[in-house]
């Protein structure tokens, strides 16, 4: 049996085509638009200022997606709550609601599980299950305003999977979540492994998004025993992709750098990181990373993570250490997720996650 279109997952050009070629008028558009993505509405029955005949019809055509609560853990240390969400076919997702002096952010999934095998991550144990739609990738920001009351005005694309492995539901969660709650391009983050071609492609977009590029190592030696796509890009046409989209969008591009102890923590892979990353608007984010007992991997002793960030400073590349939030309640992306799936007690103090 086919599966309907989601229509939440739809832009509000999109709708508007869809329902055109049912002969209605176009501005029914921006008001089916403004159900899904600002009253939020689940069903069409809701939809009090749609004729019924226009309802049965959506009715008949689509179906409009919902997530729910699945679980739900606030830190004691930093008031960071991580939430485990239900999709249909029971898939469970994570996302982390982070509170800041600027406001409030979210880092939210876009792929149930991820299938870039990164050694260190826990999202990618269990391999990929499915794309999320765009509408299940706004549904995350939605739920989360409705249940702390409070405005998100912040967006990470950072939780489970690879964002430019789902591209097109990506771009148009995007534009979806621009004409719906208002958060502006210059306020989402989309993190990426190294999608080389995806990245080219989205600096010919013209977006303003800041792009996040997991690099993780400062070579292709070590990069590729830590993650797979390594063995698909090199790294210097990775830092070529990424200098390319600093300089078409003008936006400064982040290095995300899990720092794992004796396998890229040293000052001489400090030195030679700086050394690739020169002359770039670039800056670098130093993550203490998350013990994998799955892979072995340890985090870097403070003094190492500290001595690392002094020598990239030093050699005139931005850089800071990412703070810890929720290392009380697994707030790591995958953590939270994969213990659930195992049945295993979901808060333990067996990890000090970061932000992601």
């Amino acid at each position: 049996m086919e599966t309907k279109t989601d229509l939440r997952s739809l832009t509000i050009e999109e709708i508007k085509n869809e329902i055109s070629a049912m002969g209605e008028k176009p501005f029914r558009a921006k008001q089916i638009f403004d159900w899904l993505h600002i009253a939020q509405v689940s069903d069409t029955a809701e939809m009090t200022n749609i004729p019924k005949t226009l309802r049965e019809e959506l009715d008949r055509r689509y179906r409009i997606s919902d997530i729910k609560i699945a679980e739900r853990y606030v830190s004691e240390k930093d008031n960071t709550i991580k939430y485990l969400f239900e999709l249909e076919n029971n898939i469970i997702i994570e996302s982390v609601l982070m509170r800041y002096s600027y406001g409030n952010a979210v880092c939210i999934s876009s792929q149930a599980g991820c299938r870039m095998g990164c050694k260190f991550c826990a999202s990618t144990v269990d391999g990929l299950e499915r794309n999320l739609t765009a509408g299940e990738m706004a549904l995350q920001i939605y739920k989360i305003q409705r249940d702390i009351g409070e405005r998100i005005s912040n967006v990470v694309i950072m939780g489970s999977g690879e964002p430019l492995d789902n591209y097109d539901n990506l771009l148009r969660f995007l534009k979806i979540i621009g004409d719906g709650i208002g958060i502006g391009q210059r306020h989402i983050t989309v993190s990426t492994c190294g999608l080389v071609d995806k990245m080219k492609e989205l600096a010919k977009s013209e977006l303003q998004i800041t792009l996040a590029v997991s690099l993780h190592a400062p070579n292709d030696e070590i990069r590729k025993k830590t993650m797979p796509i390594a063995n698909r890009y090199g790294i210097d046409e990775l830092i070529s992709a990424a200098r390319e989209y600093a300089n078409k969008t003008k936006r400064r591009v982040t290095f995300e750098y899990a720092l794992i102890k004796g396998v890229n923590d040293s000052r001489k892979n400090a030195e030679e990181l700086a050394k690739r990353l020169k002359g770039g608007l670039f800056h670098v984010n130093l993550i203490p990373v998350n013990d994998v007992k799955e892979n072995n991997f340890l985090r870097s002793d403070e003094q190492t993570i500290k001595d690392f960030a002094a020598v990239l400073s030093a050699r005139g590349i931005n850089t800071t250490v990412r703070r810890r939030l929720g290392s009380d309640i697994n707030a790591a992306c995958g953590q939270l997720r994969k213990r659930y799936k195992d049945n295993l007690p979901l808060i333990s103090a067996e990890n000090e996650p970061t932000e992601e």
